[in-house]
C-alpha cells in the first residue's frame, strides 16, 4: 500500500518538492556556510520525494551546533516552509481520498521546521539511530 502512495504522491506533488528542496540545497551548498543546512535541504527533498513507509527521529548525539543552525534555519526559512506544508495538508484533507497525503504533508512539518539533528528512518526500525 505505501508503495501505491508513494508513486501517487510521487507523480502529484513529491517530484516538486524534491525539485524545491534540491534547488535550495545547492544555492546553499555555493557557500561554505551554507553547506550544512544544504545537506538538511537535500535530506528533506529525499524524504519529501518518497514519504510513505520513513518517519524521522532525533538524533541525541547531535549537540550545540545544530540547536543553533536550527535557530537560524527557523528564522529564515523553516516557519515558512511549515507553514506551506501546514496550509497544503489542510487542503489535501479536505477531500477523503487526499487525506493520506495532507498527513504526509503534516509529516514533513517538524523537519521542515528544525531539519538539523533529526535522521530519517524506515518506519519499520523508528528507533535505528540510538
Amino acid at each position: 500500500m505505501k508503495t501505491i502512495l508513494n508513486v501517487i504522491w510521487l507523480v502529484l506533488s513529491g517530484f516538486w518538492l524534491f525539485l524545491g528542496y534540491l534547488l535550495a540545497g545547492v544555492l546553499l551548498c555555493v557557500t561554505v556556510i551554507g553547506i550544512p543546512f544544504g545537506l538538511a535541504s537535500f535530506r528533506i527533498g529525499l524524504y519529501a520525494l518518497w514519504p510513505f513507509g520513513y518517519t524521522t527521529t532525533e538524533r541525541r548525539d547531535a549537540g550545540s551546533p545544530s540547536v543553533v543552525g536550527n535557530v537560524l534555519w527557523l528564522v529564515l526559512a523553516g516557519w515558512w516552509l511549515a507553514l506551506s506544508h501546514i496550509v497544503t495538508g489542510i487542503a489535501m484533507c479536505v477531500t477523503i481520498i487526499g487525506i493520506p497525503f495532507g498527513i504526509a504533508n503534516f509529516k514533513l512539518i517538524p523537519v521542515s521546521l528544525l531539519p538539523l539533528g533529526r535522521e530519517i528512518v524506515p518506519t519499520d526500525a523508528p528507533f535505528a539511530s540510538r
